[in-house]
């Protein structure tokens, strides 16, 4: 049985909930203050209402691991977070994915960081390695059907801009994925999440719909989650007309008009080569070669695009060898 989107008439049965049995520490433990617990919880998938924890915001927790069967810990000493166990956290990440796991033991897997985990095979990182490459394949899937304008190169290009861990991050900190993850003390305590830990999330949580739900739940979730990503990056990584996509993003969002600069041209008469900035206002973006003025302007148009919306402009100011 696979999971399915909670609004799906065509599914039946209750929700899976879970049974949190505390388990008291010693009182003379946590006079250490070395503790990162107080409650320890056991999580499984029941129906009978569970039992609260004494101490829900500062508890640890386990749970079988889906492959090897062996108990994952759990670290969580936030006592200002509205979800502190682990059991709250899956509940409120299905919610996020719209998405009702059939297996919730996946998308513990998935939401679990090696430092939270009891061994790395316990941890997030093969399902990181699967969704990865489901990722890819969606996405690749989506462009190839999409943009028959586009050529290989360019779809490539776009492709690379959309799965980056900066749009993977990026992605996952809008639906609020950072705020379920499950990780060990010294992150806990840290609260500074790294970038490549969220989009590592990402893509685990991706995987683990994948292997509940299969690719259409994958796919359907994808389109919804990367729409702006995948505009944004057509926008600034392709070979369409730069020029004029940035003169309307820019008359829309700051009320302006682009201009452009010469900086530089090189070479002889038959072969030169010219290097053009955008100007928007005050600001002068990256500046971009080109065969000749028109080619240097698009390409200058495409930095700025793409500076405009926080990425990399795809175009190098260094003159070429």
């Amino acid at each position: 049985m696979s999971g399915s989107d909670p609004s799906d008439e065509s599914q039946s049965g209750d929700s899976p909930t879970f049974d949190v049995t505390p388990v008291n520490v010693p009182a003379t433990q946590m006079s250490t203050g070395n503790v990162d617990r107080v409650d320890e919880t056991h999580v499984t998938s029941t129906d009978p209402s569970p039992a609260a924890p004494t101490n829900r915001w500062e508890q640890t927790s386990s749970v079988p691991h889906y492959s090897d069967n062996q108990p994952i810990e759990i670290r969580d000493t936030d006592r200002e977070a509205p979800i502190a166990d682990a059991a709250a956290k899956i509940q409120q990440c299905q919610k996020i994915l719209d998405y009702q796991f059939a297996d919730p033991v996946l998308l513990h897997s998935a939401l679990t960081h090696a430092s939270g985990a009891s061994h790395r095979l316990a941890s997030n990182e093969r399902l990181e390695f699967l969704g990865d490459a489901v990722l890819g394949l969606v996405v690749c899937q989506w462009l190839f059907e999409d943009y028959p304008e586009y050529s290989e190169g360019d779809l490539t290009k776009i492709k690379s801009s959309v799965v980056s861990r900066r749009s993977c991050g990026k992605t996952a900190c809008r639906l609020g994925l950072d705020k379920c993850l499950i990780v060990g003390r010294g992150v806990t305590k840290n609260r500074s999440f790294p970038k490549s830990l969220v989009s590592d999330v990402f893509e685990a949580v991706i995987a683990a719909i994948f292997l509940d739900g299969g690719l259409d739940a994958v796919r359907s979730r994808l389109k919804n989650w990367l729409s702006d990503e995948v505009r944004i990056a057509v926008e600034t990584q392709g070979s369409g007309n730069h020029k004029s996509v940035l003169q309307q993003y820019v008359q829309k969002e700051l009320s302006a008009t682009p201009s452009y600069r010469l900086i530089d041209e090189m070479g002889p008469d038959h072969r030169k080569l010219f290097l053009i900035g955008a100007i928007i206002g005050d600001r002068e973006f990256t500046p971009a070669w080109g065969n000749n003025k028109k080619d240097a302007q698009q390409r200058a148009a495409a930095n700025a695009l793409a500076e405009l919306h926080q990425q990399s402009p795809p175009h190098s100011a260094v003159p070429p060898a």
